[in-house]
């Protein structure tokens, strides 16, 4: 049986990444994306909806993102679904996320009024550099992110 798992968004982050460090020392960040989409409804009234997802990112990447990455920033994620599942204090909890494979930086950085003019420095090459996790490895099973 055949299957495709593949994720392309884009959005803007609704809250600043957040780094942490799995036991093996592996660099792990988590920010949520908002991603918008307009239409319009069969009676012509225009709509917004608005999708919220947790995005996962692994490695050199994760720490890039934390570094340049702020809450309002818009981002283009590249990466696949992962659903998980565990317990915690005898009651069982589920998640989908995102995993991102990629991602990037687009604009500017969300300034205070989330404005996309404030300069800042550029990031570095690896920030692009595509550094998840082999498809066999699994992150610590009782530590959800």
């Amino acid at each position: 049986m055949a299957g495709f798992n593949r994720v392309f968004l884009m959005g803007n982050l609704t809250r600043d990444p957040e780094l942490r460090y799995v036991p093996s020392g592996a660099p792990v960040a988590t920010f949520g994306l908002a991603v918008n989409r307009t239409f319009v409804t069969q009676h012509g009234d225009k709509k917004d909806e608005v999708c919220f997802v947790r995005v996962v990112v692994f490695g050199k990447q994760a720490e890039s993102c934390s570094q340049y990455l702020t809450k309002g920033r818009l981002v283009f994620i590249e990466g696949r679904l992962q659903y998980r599942a565990w317990e915690q204090d005898g009651q069982k909890r589920s998640t989908l996320d995102i995993v991102a494979d990629r991602v990037q930086f687009l604009g500017g950085p969300a300034g205070k009024h989330g404005s996309d003019t404030e300069e800042m420095p550029e990031p570095t090459k690896e920030a692009f550099v595509e550094d998840a996790p082999a498809e066999n490895s699994k992150p610590e099973e009782d530590a959800p992110f």
